[in-house]
């Protein structure tokens, strides 16, 4: 249970709350670099953090993002014109560069200096890993880009896609952390997740670290050892996912990234470190059987939503191949999350043992909030803190998981 205060500190990222105040601290996914394909391209909406904004990449490549309504007399910056190194407002034809200068006020006679004295509101922009990262924050507090291992490898190695979540960004990255719903919302073949699995009884255990913290699911072994699967939080939204498939198989990822209070975008990763992602693996992702999504043809809302029900298959539930009838990871775990309303009511809860990393994730969120509010930097703030993967083992019982789960994670 969290109280209602709790709650809307957990929850509300728009400008001037305290975590949003937090999340401008990092460096942010926007949207993919293949999305403002070529220079002058059309510009492309975006909404981050309950800010309407728009992104273009001007003439010699760079990318801006500058608040959608034009400082003038407020039109929409989306319908403007993309040329010669700048965004030009159609309704008076002020012109505006990557970095939010007005540089071109035609309307305005040519003696004047009242260009100079414009500027919109324009956030930086880095580019790594197929994504455009943009920072929000104070510039003097602009750390370096995190140094996530899929934005690290080339290309060929990584898959990567993203889809509308209709729901608060904290529901979505709880539910990421939510290890026991896994033998349930996913068992059966239907959505080609794990296995079934059988009710064994787990231990669970948490680990801060520079970046977040460790989260590890436990289950002991009749030779006395324990196996182990660590998955990973890195700060704020990020989190990188424990193997299946074993150890040459693909890793996943996730990015949860506040639209605004009600939505987020659910950036979905699959790569591997030392190889170029096999046909059947891609076969597998393009097909949306593990933690994509296929989305409506020109949007980033999957065809599965919740004004269809996710076109459950209530005779595939009944059926035992499927133990929800929603087809895919993604949607199963999108379905659910989105089921609890556009921001739960965690005052209505009652955790158990298995909910460890969630009230573990609330505590440190909460933690955060409170020492950034007292000065303190926020977690993460190195960018090479965030070179670790997930990572599963086995140790003796008499080892304890928080002395050891470094030395899996953290790949230098």
């Amino acid at each position: 249970m969290l109280s209602q205060a709790d709650n809307e500190l957990l929850t509300r990222t728009g400008p001037g709350t305290p975590m949003g105040n937090l999340m401008r601290r990092y460096w942010i996914p926007t949207l993919f670099s293949h999305q403002l394909a070529e220079p002058d391209c059309p510009p492309v909406r975006v909404r981050l953090l309950g800010e309407d904004l728009v992104a273009f990449r001007d003439t010699e490549g760079r990318v801006g993002l500058l608040h959608q309504h034009c400082p003038h007399r407020g039109a929409s910056l989306f319908f403007g014109r993309n040329e010669e190194c700048g965004l030009r407002c159609v309704y008076h034809g002020w012109k505006f560069d990557v970095n939010g200068n007005c540089v071109d006020m035609p309307n305005e006679p040519p003696e004047s200096n009242f260009k100079h004295k414009i500027k919109a509101t324009a956030y930086p922009c880095r580019e790594a890993g197929g994504v455009v990262w943009t920072f929000m924050g104070p510039p003097e507090l602009k750390p370096g880009l995190p140094q996530l291992e899929w934005t690290l490898v080339p290309g060929s190695h990584r898959f990567a896609t993203r889809h509308l979540q209709e729901c608060n960004w904290f529901q979505a990255l709880e539910g990421g952390f939510d290890t026991s719903h896994i033998p349930f919302l996913h068992r059966g073949d239907a959505g080609a997740g794990p296995p079934s699995i059988s009710r064994v009884p787990k231990v669970y255990e948490t680990v801060p670290m520079d970046f977040g913290f460790v989260s590890g699911s436990g289950r002991a072994l009749d030779n006395g050892h324990m196996y182990w699967t660590a998955s990973v939080l890195l700060m704020p939204f990020h989190k990188i996912i424990t193997r299946h498939g074993g150890p040459d198989a693909p890793i996943g990822a996730h990015a949860w990234v506040p639209i605004d209070d009600e939505n987020c975008m659910n950036y979905s990763v699959e790569y591997h470190p030392d190889r170029p992602l096999r046909d059947d693996e891609m076969e597998r992702s393009r097909n949306f059987f593990y933690i994509h999504t296929e989305n409506i043809p020109g949007t980033d809302r999957p065809i599965q939503n919740k004004d269809n029900d996710y076109l459950i298959d209530r005779e595939l539930q009944r059926s035992g191949q499927s133990f929800t009838g929603i087809k895919g990871i993604g949607m199963q775990d999108c379905g659910i999350q989105e089921s609890m309303g556009a921001i739960g009511d965690r005052g209505i809860e009652h955790l158990g043992v298995s909910d460890t990393a969630i009230i573990s994730l609330r505590r440190l969120l909460l933690r955060t909030l409170r020492d950034v509010e007292a000065g303190a930097q926020p977690p993460g703030m190195d960018g090479a803190s965030y070179r670790v993967r997930s990572a599963a083992f086995t140790i003796p019982g008499s080892e304890v998981f928080a002395d050891l789960v470094e030395d899996f994670v953290c790949i230098g």
